[in-house]
């Protein structure tokens, strides 16, 4: 089943006659009502976000009329949707909305990663062992992330771009450690792991960055800090000043500000992450400054800890080659 989650896409899709005579709120009600009618049933619900634009294409690539209940069911069930489905679990629609959002938005990463790393890689036999060779380098990074941010919760954000096209990728997920224990972090998790692989399989830069308790981060909005349109930067509150320039020191951050959240941070160069100093770390923060977010209340910057290194292959000519 496809729910049109966002108001501006139900009224887009309301010109193809798609909701009758409903007006947005009733939607979600009447939507509501027959979920819950076929979780009780005992029937299994698949979901996914009935997005316009997307529709639209995808009505377009099959020659499909969008004004046809046969479209939206065909795309609703569309077999090409990335990973595991979106089951309901008899939430209420205003718990279920941002949730099934936010796991839209995640399996939008990965469908632009997978693609970005099949053209690197080609889809032939050699390339599915490059695929698996970048993934078990990408995850080994993900988990040294993870240990070295330690309990609690941490936001992990990621932007890079390849060498010839220049599209920007960008990804993020909350680190959630607890006695220990790395907490599940669902499609998300992939997502940024997908996104992290396309850059280094593309010989990409750019910037990763592991931000403290995004509870106490402007990182982080009041629900959930993982990948919103058109990325994670949407997120960041628009009203909280730098308080400096950007060509400040870190060392301008200590006294009263020494108890912010800690950003640490490691750069992309030619698809290999090394760990940035806590000058480059501040010149990261202040460049996102300057295209218009915030530069973090309190932030200290830190030095990035060694992460794994990217494997060399056999015959020297490296994890890709």
């Amino acid at each position: 089943m496809a729910l049109a989650v966002e108001a501006e896409d139900f009224a887009v899709l309301a010109e193809y006659g798609l909701f009758g005579a409903l007006g947005y709120r009733e939607y979600l009600v009447r939507a509501e009502e027959q979920l819950r009618g076929l979780y009780q049933q005992g029937l299994e619900v698949h979901l996914r976000v009935l997005e316009a634009g997307d529709f639209e294409d995808y009505c377009a690539a099959l020659g499909l009329d969008p004004r046809a209940s046969a479209a939206r069911v065909a795309y609703a069930g569309d077999p090409e949707l990335a990973g595991e489905p979106f089951v309901y679990a008899g939430e209420p629609m205003a718990d279920l909305l941002p949730v099934l959002l936010d796991d839209h938005r995640a399996r939008v990463r990965m469908s632009v990663g997978c693609a970005a790393l099949l053209d690197v890689l080609g889809d032939d036999l050699a390339g599915q062992r490059r695929m698996a060779a970048v993934m078990r380098y990408v995850t080994s990074v993900y988990l040294a992330l993870a240990e070295g941010a330690g309990e609690g919760c941490h936001l992990l954000t990621l932007r890079c771009h390849g060498p010839e096209d220049g599209e920007q990728l960008t990804s993020a997920v909350d680190v959630c450690v607890e006695a220990g224990r790395l907490l599940p972090a669902g499609r998300d998790v992939e997502a940024f792991c997908v996104t992290l692989a396309a850059g280094v399989a593309s010989g990409g830069a750019g910037a990763l960055l592991l931000h403290g308790d995004p509870a106490a981060s402007p990182y982080r909005s009041a629900g959930h800090a993982a990948d919103r349109a058109p990325d994670w930067e949407a997120d960041r509150p628009s009203d909280h000043p730098s308080g400096r320039s950007a060509s400040a020191p870190p060392g301008g951050l200590a006294d009263g500000a020494r108890s912010g959240p800690r950003v640490r941070g490691w750069a992309l160069a030619g698809g290999r992450l090394r760990p940035m100093t806590a000058h480059e770390v501040f010149d990261e923060l202040a460049d996102d400054a300057a295209r218009g977010l915030p530069f973090p209340p309190g932030a200290v910057p830190q030095p990035g800890f060694p992460l794994p290194g990217l494997p060399e292959a056999g015959g020297g000519g490296g994890l890709l080659g």
